[in-house]
């Protein structure tokens, strides 16, 4: 009976096309296994043939076959005997093992089944997703306009000045602070960036500006986690008003400090000089260019063509981002989750502590989603909309469309002699439009005795002073902290009408008559109108 031997001649390079066998002679015939040039399988590594799992792997260097020359010691082209129950099988066997090599080795391409081997021999592993990929100490690959990309930026000295105060344990400590106040606004603020295809380090921008304080304020006015100032908000749809600061908005003044630093980056070329312009100002900047005859942020800086808040503003953005961007590397232990809000209409006063206890949401998320609002009342306007966490949405809506549910306390005032709405606005901390609004066909300057007025409860208040005439009068005498200047025929009469108040409670705090002629450019002392 016949038998097979494997004459291992498969060299480096070659692959399993031609198995042939010899015809029955006096001598054992060979089954050879024959090189080929043109092959379809990959080759990977040093003589390796890769299609698998790390641990299906087919290994076609020299000497290879089922019986591999590293099975036993004998030398490459040493002819090994072939089992007999293979006699028939494994011609077949090795034939088709080319193409289940090709199939696995696709399948392993496309699953991203990992390959210790080729690692091992080669130091090549499979290339990292975008989001995954790390350099060498762990800093993450920057995205194609991430502000991080530029090395220089990064390693200036003043940049990697305040890498090393912020990574310090109290630099670290503000940072999840700041993070933790964001929370609730940096998922959104994020979708915003990436919708704009803006540099993604743009999301810390509002730790630099305000810490993720929704209500800080500046000394120069400023407001909100993006600090706009009121003479900047005209062109981003926010108003200010009695009832709202739509610069402490998150929604709003987002999407209006996005737009104001792609209007930036668009006409300047530069995200270092666009930042430098949100700080300082465009016509700022622009004078420090012409004078310099030099369009670069950091040659500007050396220069001091820039006022020294904003040579510190760009670094300072770096170094938190660079920080922030490595979380576990520094320690960062606080990182918003995903926060999903809904804008519902409202078209009437609703005070936020009242829709909470009705409703059951959490009144301080209610409060902090919708920290525009100055008295935590929504206003009348139907064109004003809530902001709901989305899940709470549904009920929120349904609690809002029954009219006849009373959302907003009032206080009940009735009139005494001596009082005025201005003064009864100041006491209670309502604008007075808000309580001409709430008393239709009220006359401030025809109050009557005895009349009841509601008040909307913006605030908890003391009571108005009980007693009525002159000796209110006198208590509420502090009140008139303003001044005028009187000009040219004006009278005391006029004044007080101006100023929404009594003449004779102006004449009293005045010292004066009532039918006294007023010399022009005499002070006054009248109420403030707020």
């Amino acid at each position: 009976m016949p038998r097979w031997k494997c004459v291992c001649c498969i060299k480096k390079g070659g692959c399993f096309h031609a198995v042939t066998r010899a015809q029955p002679q006096l001598s054992p015939a060979p089954l050879t296994l024959q090189p080929q040039a043109a092959c379809a399988i990959p080759q990977v590594g040093n003589g390796e043939w890769g299609i698998g799992t790390g641990k299906l792997r087919f290994l076609f260097a020299a000497g290879a076959c089922y019986f591999h020359g590293q099975i036993s010691n004998r030398a490459p082209h040493s002819p090994l005997p072939i089992p007999h129950f293979l006699d028939r099988t494994l011609p077949r066997l090795l034939v088709l093992l080319p193409l289940f090599a090709f199939v696995l080795h696709a399948a392993g391409a496309q699953t991203g089944i990992e390959r210790p081997l080729r690692e091992r021999q080669t130091g090549l592993s499979s290339p990292a997703s975008p989001e995954t990929a790390r350099l060498p100490d762990e800093t993450p690959l920057p995205a194609i306009n991430s502000l991080l990309s530029d090395t220089a930026a990064v390693e200036h000295a003043l940049t990697q000045r305040y890498i090393r105060q912020y990574s310090a344990p109290g630099g670290i400590a503000w940072l999840n602070a700041a993070l933790k106040r964001g929370e609730i606004y940096m998922p959104f603020i994020r979708e915003e960036i990436a919708a704009r295809d803006l540099p993604p380090e743009l999301l810390y921008l509002p730790i630099i500006e305000s810490g993720y304080h929704s209500g800080a304020k500046s000394r120069s006015g400023a407001v909100g986690l993006w600090q706009f100032m009121m003479n900047s908000i005209g062109p981003f749809d926010m108003q200010v008003n009695d009832m709202v600061d739509e610069r402490r908005d998150f929604q709003k003044s987002t999407r209006g400090a996005l737009r104001k630093l792609e209007e930036n980056y668009r006409y300047l070329g530069s995200w270092p000089l666009a930042l430098a312009a949100y700080n300082a100002g465009l016509g700022a900047v622009n004078r420090a260019i012409k004078k310099a005859g030099i369009q670069d942020y950091w040659r500007l800086c050396e220069q001091e063509e820039l006022r020294a808040e904003t040579v510190h503003y760009v670094p300072r953005l770096l170094a938190a981002a660079w920080i922030l961007s490595q979380p576990r590397r520094f320690g960062i232990d606080s990182w918003p989750e995903k926060t999903e809000w809904e804008t519902l209409p409202v078209g009437r006063l609703v005070s936020l502590e009242l829709l909470a206890a009705e409703t059951g949401i959490d009144g301080d998320i209610l409060r902090r989603g919708n920290m525009e609002l100055n008295y935590g009342i929504t206003p009348p306007d139907a064109s004003y909309r809530l902001k709901v966490p989305a899940q709470a949405a549904p009920l929120v809506a349904g609690i809002l469309e029954k009219n006849d549910l009373t959302l907003l306390s009032h206080y009940r005032y009735v009139i005494k002699y001596g009082d005025t709405l201005s003064g009864l606005a100041r006491h209670y901390g309502v604008p007075l439009k808000l309580i001409e609004e709430h008393n239709p066909g009220i006359l401030g300057r025809y109050l009557k005795i005895g009349e009841t007025v509601v008040i909307p409860a913006l605030r908890e208040t003391a009571p108005y002073p009980e007693d009525s005439g002159l000796s209110e009068t006198q208590s509420d005498a502090p009140a008139f902290a303003g001044n005028h200047l009187v000009k040219k025929g004006e009278t005391l009469w006029a004044i007080a009408l101006a100023y929404s108040v009594d003449p004779r409670l102006l004449a009293q705090a005045n010292g004066m008559e009532m039918n006294e002629i007023l010399p022009e450019g005499k002070s006054l002392k009248v109420p403030i109108i707020e």
